[in-house]
């Protein structure tokens, strides 16, 4: 059953999906997004615990991982709480994949150290964002979502590309015929679009 308001899974999806209609540029948001959550979350690492609690001492590999209730955490927290609102199935996975990214981004962090990681990060960031904006430019020939609706794009994007990996590899699908719906609100969204693109030309 569709949600309304800040749930609205078919408004989100419809309106990420309109700017992804290449398959090529869609294969390339596939391959870059998780990359970018995940070296965001590994700069965030090096952020000090929040109101002052101690971090967690863990093992991971034989190796020592000390996990904070830093803005990382909180922003995965934050992700995976809104996926499993959206959708409790692939927003499960999703959320598991969101924690799974701070916790490795954690374990990655304690062993790169910031004079390292920032580095790392900053070379990821680049590559995966030109992929992206090479993916709208040469293959869907329309500007990123971000350039509309920033908060909802980066909010977004993680989650729809696994939504459209389990719909594409295994016909997956919140509730029936909810991508028949979300489809017809895409051709709706990519008409009107084409149409204010027409009359800025005129």
């Amino acid at each position: 059953m569709a949600k309304a308001g800040l749930f609205d899974l078919e408004r989100h999806f419809a309106f990420y999906g309109a700017y992804h209609g290449n398959p090529v540029n869609v294969a390339i948001h596939m391959v870059f997004v998780w990359p970018i959550l995940f070296t965001a979350l590994l700069l965030l690492c090096f952020t000090p615990p929040l109101f002052g609690l101690p971090r967690v001492e863990l093992s991971l590999f034989g190796h020592g991982l000390a996990l904070a209730l830093n803005v990382g955490c909180v922003l995965t927290l934050v992700y995976s709480a809104f996926y499993v609102f959206l959708d409790p199935r692939a927003g499960s996975l999703a959320a598991l994949l969101c924690l799974v990214c701070w916790v490795a981004a954690s374990f990655v962090a304690s062993r790169l150290g910031f004079s390292l990681a920032w580095k790392v990060v900053l070379v990821a960031q680049i590559v995966c964002w030109t992929g992206q904006f090479i993916g709208h430019g040469v293959f869907e020939k329309r500007a990123p979502a971000l350039l509309d609706n920033l908060a909802q794009a980066f909010l977004m994007a993680p989650f729809f590309v696994l939504l459209e990996a389990l719909q594409t590899s295994f016909g997956y699908e919140p509730y029936p015929g909810f991508r028949a719906t979300v489809e017809a609100k895409i051709d709706a969204e990519v008409s009107d679009w084409k149409d204010k693109q027409e009359k800025l030309l005129t």
